[in-house]
């Protein structure tokens, strides 16, 4: 039975979530667990998650490799698999790249829309590429097996980090550029590098990826799926819905702002569509994943690509990357 995995999700964690995500059959989640926050605060997120694995053991685990993926299918529950959309945890210290990894980080974006210490975000008017710490930092996570995700990453910053990394990067939550133009979405050049080196492109579901924003419909979406798959290979492929359920407006300022500007960034919004977007009628929850399969089957997408897209693409890169080099 193929596997059901979303490659990025930021939501307003419950139990109510935690029990759709068990409703959809939802077997791993890559979810956010730091945006601006430090080393120190990053922890105290990691605290959180702690509680919530002891509170709802039924429901939800701490996954580390990709065998728990078949776990989490054996056992009826979730694998949560932790992640960062900046490199701030690592403040300006390498040897938390391995800390990190210990503690059970997966995942670390080399920037989040604004230049880091390691690469250029998608927002900067002058993308000068990979820095002397980025060139390390991403030879410490290829060593450790902490996957580097480009996704709020500019252009050239990605190539470089695809060419440079000894293993497959991800694109983990955008769509393609030339489908719906938004700074966030990802060039033909960007997705090819990522994919021609091994890597994964997740689609998002997060509004101001999509065409028509909220109105986009499940065909457009899927056939856009269908299309990218044609270009790049299906095996490439993933869903990273950048599912931001139940949060209130308040997170995505901090999101957009952090502690970084007094002024307030409205990112792919503006100051009268400055809060969360409404999600398309056909991906609400964890719960909708479905629709998402039955609308990639209609396009004509054989039964291998369709299972790979939904999931078993994830599990096979989790399998191979999280380890040591």
């Amino acid at each position: 039975m193929p596997f059901l995995i979303d490659g990025l999700q930021y939501a307003n964690w419950s139990e109510k979530i935690f029990r759709q995500m068990r409703a959809g059959g939802v077997d791993a989640v890559h979810v956010t667990i730091s945006y601006h926050e430090n080393f120190r605060e990053t922890v105290l997120n990691m605290e959180q998650w702690n509680r919530w694995f002891e509170q709802f053991p039924d429901l939800i685990f701490h996954g580390k490799w990709g065998s728990d993926v078949d776990k989490a299918r054996e056992t009826g529950r979730t694998a949560i698999f932790f992640g960062f959309q900046n490199p701030a945890p690592i403040e300006d210290d390498i040897g938390l790249v391995q800390i990190l990894h210990s503690l059970g980080a997966r995942f670390m974006q080399l920037t989040y829309n604004n230049q880091s210490l390691l690469a250029t975000g998608c927002y900067e008017s002058e993308d000068a590429g990979i820095t002397r710490m980025g060139k390390q930092v991403i030879k410490e996570m290829n060593r450790v097996g902490m996957v580097i995700d480009m996704s709020h990453s500019a252009d050239r910053s990605t190539i470089d980090a695809a060419d440079i990394s000894e293993r497959p990067i991800v694109i983990s939550h955008a769509n393609p550029h030339d489908w719906q133009p938004a700074l966030r979405n990802k060039r033909e050049s960007v997705i090819r590098a990522v994919t021609g080196n091994g890597g994964m492109l997740g689609f998002s579901m997060y509004p101001h990826h999509l065409k028509d924003k909220g109105d986009c419909s499940l065909q457009m979406f899927c056939e856009m799926i269908a299309r990218t798959a044609e270009k790049y290979g299906a095996a490439h492929l993933g869903l990273g819905s950048d599912l931001c359920q139940d949060q209130p407006d308040s997170v995505v300022e901090w999101m957009r702002v952090g502690r970084w500007s007094k002024e307030i960034d409205y990112g792919e919004g503006s100051k009268d569509n400055a809060g969360f977007p409404p999600m398309p009628e056909w991906f609400n929850d964890n719960r909708d994943f479905g629709n998402i399969r039955d609308g990639l089957r209609a396009t004509g997408l054989n039964a291998t690509e369709v299972d790979g897209i939904m999931g078993d693409n994830w599990h096979r890169f989790f399998t191979e990357n999280f380890g040591p080099q």
